[in-house]
């Protein structure tokens, strides 16, 4: 049974890609540019387009739905196509073809309204509370998601079989997101510390992430009713400081960890002034949204997520610096 994986150009959906073909299961993957992944069917195009979309979910049998645009800063209207009205029109492409299985991957930010989380499990999204564009057209879009679930007692042929999964901070090797803008900033001493770096916070190593994706798609299949209609934080469940986290990084990637300190107070104002005005092509240096995930605890309760999905995760946080520092080509210290 062919499974769709959009967003397999990024890094998480190739991971997952490959981890599909790697058990022997059809895999297509829909994006704008190749996907690189190897015995895969890729469809070009892009989640706005209908013609493209009918495409990738003709004949399959899954979705599992990574595509979404990603940045701290943008165009509100592109994040609204994309996010929103792409995914609405993927849930209802997947209807029409029969779908009996959709994995909404979604992120932790759409149920964060500033405040420290603390030992929580994966409270409701909220579009009017989240911080920023991206996390306010994920929530909307995983609200629209879980809504088309079919419903306890279905059957697979009465519709659409939804789970939502949330997987917090990933990284790893050939990350871009997090382990690159942290590597480049500490090497050129602009990466400071926000506060004193000692807020807790959940990160989600790469092959985790991938694989706790994989196991909930297994589960709408094999224990539908355990799992459906429902989202899940995704996470190592070993909650790290801020400090200990980016020391980590840079020490992996050879280059010395953070020593200076900027307010949290301050970065949060900055953060505020440098959105309004941004219009660069790059990510800009400081948001409201991302002083406040460097300054406050996030940390998630895993029981629900690690007894509902069967699944736990294989790869430790040390272990990932030992992987991320043979990455580039040294030891982790």
């Amino acid at each position: 049974m062919t499974v769709l994986v959009t967003g397999a150009s990024g890094l998480l959906g190739g991971t997952v890609a490959r981890l599909l073909a790697a058990r022997a299961e059809p895999v297509r993957t829909l994006q704008r540019s190749p996907s690189g992944v190897p015995g895969v069917e890729d469809v070009a195009g892009s989640l706005t387009d209908p013609a493209a979309v009918a495409a990738a979910v003709d004949g399959v049998s899954a979705v599992v739905h990574l595509a979404a645009k990603v940045s701290l800063a943008g165009d509100p209207a592109e994040f609204e196509a994309v996010n929103v009205g792409g995914t609405s029109l993927l849930l209802d492409a997947a209807e029409r073809a029969g779908v009996q299985r959709f994995v909404q991957v979604s992120s932790p930010s759409v149920a964060h309204a500033g405040a420290s989380l603390v030992g929580v499990g994966a409270g409701v999204a909220d579009p009017a509370a989240a911080r920023g564009e991206y996390a306010r057209t994920k929530a909307a879009s995983e609200l629209a998601a879980l809504s088309r679930d079919a419903g306890p007692g279905r059957s697979a042929d009465d519709g659409l079989r939804v789970v939502a999964v949330r997987p917090h901070i990933v990284w790893g090797p050939g990350d871009t997101q997090l382990v690159e803008r942290v590597v480049d900033r500490a090497s050129s001493g602009r990466l400071p510390l926000l506060g004193h770096g000692a807020a807790l916070i959940d990160t989600t190593y790469l092959d985790n992430a991938a694989d706790g994706i994989v196991a909930a798609l297994d589960r709408l299949a094999d224990a539908p009713e355990a799992v459906r209609g429902r989202a899940y934080v995704l996470t190592n469940g070993e909650p790290r400081t801020v400090a200990d986290l980016l020391g980590g990084i840079c020490r992996a990637a050879g280059v010395e960890p953070p020593r200076w300190r900027v307010p949290a107070g301050l970065a949060r104002v900055a953060g505020g002034a440098v959105e309004a005005v941004w219009r660069g092509a790059d990510e800009p240096p400081m948001t409201r949204f991302l002083a406040e995930q460097l300054s406050t605890a996030h940390w998630f309760d895993q029981r629900a997520t690690w007894s509902d999905l069967r699944w736990r995760p294989a790869v430790s946080i040390d272990e990932g610096f030992r992987r991320l520092a043979a990455h580039y080509g040294g030891t982790a210290r």
